[in-house]
């Protein structure tokens, strides 16, 4: 068979309240996500094995630990994979959520639920384009889509998603100011977030919010002196 290529779409969190926490520890949220035009790409082709090409910010196993060969495994399949990385790790934008989501649909199964267990954003990062999401991630409520413009800015480290929800319930579960519930967390684990958040500023003039757990910020608009320009896209 010939080898497939697939493509891995990041995902933005464009606002994002914890509601709640479950009694097993999971955290609610009302968020909305929209998929945009920063992609990870995978070739599937015969054999066995995963190969990492092109990783950015956080570390990026080639090994039974990434979600492509978890989400493999969950569905009893065999490919050999060489993964390109385009979506920084850490960075708040669902990298890894994505690359499983891409696994997924290449083997033709579409179960949220099943996507659910491999972590929190796999289910929309399955199915894309713009939604409502609730629950712990596996509530889905698709939104109309809206043609949008975001400018990104990834600083040279990422954050480690545990350990921001982990800073939030230890500061009291805060709210922020902004649209992202987050933010106050990510700050305390990553105070180095603040230089990037000022630095988008001062050159958009626009108030930056923080993607997801971090650490890229944004904001709303073209700037491309400021950061890279991505766009919302439909799902895939």
């Amino acid at each position: 068979m010939p080898a497939t290529t697939v493509i891995a779409p990041a995902k933005l969190t464009v606002s994002l309240r914890i509601t709640g926490t479950r009694p097993d520890g999971f955290h609610l949220i009302d968020a909305e996500m929209v998929t945009i035009d920063l992609v990870d790409t995978l070739v599937f082709d015969d054999g066995d094995g995963l190969e990492v090409e092109g990783a950015t910010g956080l570390p990026v196993p080639a090994d039974s630990q990434n979600l492509v060969s978890r989400a493999l495994h969950l569905l009893d399949r065999q490919a050999k994979v060489r993964l390109t990385k385009r979506i920084p790790a850490g960075a708040g934008l669902g990298g890894g959520s994505a690359d499983a989501a891409a696994v997924f649909r290449w083997a033709g199964v579409y179960d949220v639920d099943l996507a659910a267990s491999l972590g929190a954003d796999v289910p929309f990062c399955l199915t894309g384009g713009r939604a409502r999401v609730t629950g712990i991630g596996e509530v889905i409520e698709p939104l109309a889509r809206a043609d949008r413009v975001f400018t990104l800015v990834t600083p040279p480290f990422g954050c480690s998603t545990p350990a921001v929800y982990r800073a939030w319930d230890e500061l009291g579960g805060p709210t922020a100011e902004g649209p992202n519930d987050l933010e106050p967390a990510a700050l305390a684990v990553e105070p180095r977030l603040a230089d990037w958040r000022d630095r988008l500023g001062h050159q958009t003039g626009v108030t930056p919010i923080l993607a997801g757990s971090g650490s890229t910020w944004f904001v709303e608009g073209s700037h491309p002196d400021a950061g890279t320009v991505v766009r919302t896209t439909g799902p895939y």
